[in-house]
């Protein structure tokens, strides 16, 4: 099987889609890699590292793209990428078509291309296990996000996250008590915020309020609550996922507009369109724009800026889906592996993903 590792293209996106471990291990099984050359360059990959591997260095991502039966990326390919696809080919990444323009969509619906997005997999047990990896990753940085954003020089309120002796700390909502959710609120506790979780399912509550020992509070996710607390607290974090389908919108306008000035939303639903109304995505170079007095962070590919450790988490979930579709090809690896067939989203000009297909049936009605 020929595997082609492209150079991503979006702004400041330094994963890469394998790394030279995953090459080495690729090509002793008798596949062929073909890298495009700087592709591992932002997660501290040099092209010998691939060579040594036993890749094969190819100089334009056209190139990489046009020799591949499976392209590896870490996040939805571009405009131009789209161009470079061939048909019957397999894409494999963090693709969140539901929030795609429905243009991308059509392109590898005309061109045949099987789509398997990481954040689909789904196990027997309802687990996410490749999207798991970049929402700890995520969960986690999100109290350095919140802590940069709060000073004044980005339009911040001027709150330390942890307060001081005689200063109480700043108060963190988090709308979603999933992967995300609870790895937030685990490392805002460890700087000494005062967080609340709130969630749909009761049951999660339980395990976050035993999780944390108390040191959370908890409150149902009904409208009126989320209101409330966006009122008083100095961030508030969409953390809200419903696989594979575009998410609600949770925080109105108005609950916006009655947040203190100078507060941060960090909405990291924002690579399934945002649970925030007042919410467009941004870049990882120009991170944040302030709405309502209200700065905004709607970074889709957050993680990005983490390289190396976000390249490294997803593959090592992601590598025995990959090492199975290359070793015996992508019928079988779905027939074998039930958790990589929940992953596809488009097959053979279909969209097969449910959740998909509501969502591009929507778009094109409008």
């Amino acid at each position: 099987m020929n595997i082609g590792i492209p150079k991503e293209r979006r702004e400041l996106e330094m994963r890469v889609g394998l790394t030279p471990q995953g090459v080495g291990l690729l090509t002793r099984a008798g596949h062929t890699c073909y890298v495009e050359r700087g592709a591992g360059e932002g997660a501290g990959f040099t092209d010998y590292d691939f060579e040594r591997a036993g890749g094969r260095i190819v100089y334009s991502g056209e190139e990489a793209y046009g020799r591949a039966d499976i392209v590896l990326k870490a996040v939805r390919p571009t405009r131009q990428e789209l161009e470079w696809l061939v048909e019957g080919q397999i894409l494999c990444g963090f693709l969140h078509l539901a929030a795609a323009r429905k243009e991308t969509v059509r392109t590898l619906l005309d061109k045949g291309v099987t789509t398997v997005a990481y954040e689909t997999i789904q196990e027997d047990d309802g687990d996410l296990p490749v999207l798991r990896t970049m929402s700890e990753v995520t969960g986690r940085m999100a109290p350095q996000l919140a802590a940069t954003y709060l000073q004044s020089n980005w339009g911040g309120r001027g709150v330390l996250l942890s307060g001081v002796p005689g200063i109480p700390p700043a108060r963190v909502a988090i709308l979603g008590g999933g992967v995300l959710g609870t790895n937030a609120a685990r490392a805002f506790i460890g700087l000494g915020a005062d967080v609340y979780v709130l969630d749909r399912d009761l049951e999660n509550l339980r395990r976050i309020d035993g999780t944390f020992q108390g040191c959370v509070t908890t409150m149902i996710a009904y409208p009126f609550n989320i209101a409330r607390v966006a009122a008083f607290v100095e961030v508030l974090i969409g953390a809200v996922l419903v696989p594979g389908a575009r998410t609600p919108i949770l925080v109105t306008r108005e609950m916006v507009r009655a947040m203190k000035r100078g507060a941060v939303i960090l909405d990291f639903s924002i690579d399934q369109g945002g649970c925030v109304e007042t919410s467009r995505p941004t870049t990882l170079r120009d991170p944040v724009f302030i709405e309502e007095g209200v700065v905004h962070f709607c970074v889709p590919n957050a993680p990005g800026v983490l390289p190396r450790t976000a390249t490294h988490a997803f593959l090592n979930a992601a590598w025995p889906y990959i090492r199975v579709m290359a070793d015996l090809g992508l019928e079988a690896a779905m027939a074998d592996m039930p958790a990589l067939a929940r992953g596809i989203a488009t097959h053979e000009g279909r969209i097969v993903n449910e959740a998909l297909a509501a969502a591009y049936a929507t778009e094109s009605q409008e």
